[in-house]
């Protein structure tokens, strides 16, 4: 079973890390999006963004920013023990022929940290947005997979890290959300 799931994710990973040899302005567009995006599940913009909007932004935003800032926070405790626990290879590392960055990451592959923080910092914002939520919800996960995408398209993930990190980032901000909502009810 478990030699079935690594093909089948070997498979995946190449797929989702093949560069296009079709059209070249669709090429350039996908990847100038997909190594843009995957900016916006690092430690900088997550923090950096969900503390803004705790400080500047008005009634529920505000909470969700700060809500969003503790569950990055809180969600990268699990992701620095189970990576230093788990000592996976990444992908470039680990096969052949694996598209990645110029200067690649070197610590554990599993699960993928931008991907965590991302699903940390969305969740927050989706709990947050009231009516508007049938708006928000589209581009929360489009932004979401795109991430997640661009960390399997960068060589830097497997399909299984990349789910992990966006349940394990998901399951951080509900749990912040609920706790965040029982003290306030105290």
């Amino acid at each position: 079973m478990l030699g079935w799931l690594r093909n089948n994710e070997q498979r995946m990973l190449i797929w989702a890390n093949r560069r296009h040899g079709g059209d070249r302005m669709l090429y350039r567009f996908i990847d100038r999006w997909l190594s843009t995006i995957t900016h916006m599940g690092g430690a900088t913009f997550t923090l950096l963004s969900a503390l803004l909007c705790g400080l500047l932004a008005a009634g529920p935003w505000s909470a969700g920013g700060w809500k969003s800032l503790a569950a990055v926070v809180i969600s990268h405790i699990p992701v620095a023990i189970v990576k230093r626990k788990f000592k996976r290879l990444r992908p470039y590392q680990a096969m052949t022929g694996v598209n990645t960055t110029p200067k690649p990451l070197q610590d554990s592959s599993f699960p993928s940290g931008h991907t965590t923080a991302i699903f940390a910092w969305l969740t927050p914002f989706l709990l947050a947005s009231g009516m508007w939520i049938a708006v928000i919800a589209p581009a929360a996960l489009v932004v979401g997979v795109s991430v997640g995408w661009s960390r399997m398209y960068l060589g830097l993930h497997y399909p299984s890290d990349v789910a992990a990190g966006a349940v394990l980032g998901t399951a951080t901000a509900f749990a912040v959300h609920y706790c965040w909502s029982s003290l306030a009810l105290l």
